[in-house]
């Protein structure tokens, strides 16, 4: 009988990589940055706040206020939903990413999907749509590969999507959970 090799994927191996990823390369932060439609930042941040309890961690206001302005021109702000942070920003004149223009305006924020996992579906869909949110479809159960559960999607007022799920019991997790392999 041949023996299998098997690696130890919580230690870098012999080539420096672990997982695939190279040992060298330290990042410090990963941080999503969502680009909303120009001054909607302030409208984004309101509606994470009421949607998903988002606590606003700080923000960078437009240093050249306008006189007739009642509040500051957001240009970008740091929010925390959960444990992860998020920077919600106004694509504006200013904004280098002039590319993402066109699908920031037309709301067709294609092949992102934010996953929430909480405790309660029902409220947090229900304080989303509260807050602005389009619920799509109806909240039902998924006994998919994602450890099933509840699940619920919510569409935001600035067009992404926000897939509201169970948080995953480990029983039925341990199933369905493969060990990374490795290789690329």
């Amino acid at each position: 009988m041949a023996s299998e090799k098997v690696q130890d994927t919580t230690k870098p191996s012999v080539e420096g990589t672990a997982n695939g990823a190279i040992s060298s390369v330290v990042v410090a932060a990963f941080k999503p940055q969502l680009m909303v439609p120009s001054d909607k930042a302030e409208d984004a941040v309101k509606f994470y706040k009421e949607a998903f309890g988002a606590e606003e961690i700080k923000r960078v206001n437009h240093p050249k206020r306008k006189a007739e302005q009642e509040v500051p021109l957001l240009l970008c702000a740091e929010i925390k939903i959960g444990g992860s942070g998020l920077l919600i920003c106004d694509l504006n004149a200013y904004s280098p990413a002039t590319a993402v223009a066109e699908i920031v305006e037309s709301n067709a924020n294609i092949g992102v999907v934010f996953r929430l996992q909480v405790g309660d579906v029902a409220e947090i869909v229900s304080n989303a749509v509260k807050a602005g949110g389009v619920l799509e479809g109806e909240i039902t159960t998924d006994e998919g590969p994602c450890c099933g559960g509840l699940v619920g999607k919510i569409r935001d007022p600035f067009g992404y999507m926000w897939s509201v799920i169970s948080v995953p019991t480990p029983s039925k997790c341990d199933a369905a959970v493969n060990e990374p392999s490795g290789e690329q």
